[in-house]
């Protein structure tokens, strides 16, 4: 099993949250296995971007983007050098520590 944090998100996971992933897993399977009700509009079938994380240690363990990928992250929201989809990053024994976006496509909060 693998560790990854979740850094607290105000309205997703106030509290952040650690919890244990099976490699090969997604990191949004993860996450949604765990209770982190993560966005996933598609499905989780690379065709939005609202479970765009960014990935704060450990990615340079995660294999690397597709062109899809890639080209579905050029639309999301407060894009990163570090940002994911977390539908298309699969999980291995690397732990990580990821952030939740504030903002998303499909919604918009203001603190």
């Amino acid at each position: 099993m693998t560790q990854i944090v979740v850094l607290p998100h105000v309205d997703i996971c106030p509290q952040g949250a650690v919890i244990e992933a099976e490699a090969g897993q997604s990191i949004c399977e993860a996450l949604l296995a765990h209770g982190v009700e993560i966005e996933h509009a598609c499905e989780m079938s690379c065709a939005c971007t609202t479970c765009h994380v960014i990935v704060r240690e450990g990615f340079e363990a995660l294999e690397a983007a597709d062109e899809l990928e890639e080209d579905m992250l050029d639309k999301a929201w407060g894009l990163e050098p570090h940002s994911r989809l977390s539908c298309q990053s699969i999980v291995t024994e690397t732990p990580l520590t990821v952030e939740i976006p504030r903002y998303s496509i499909n919604m918009t909060r203001e603190a």
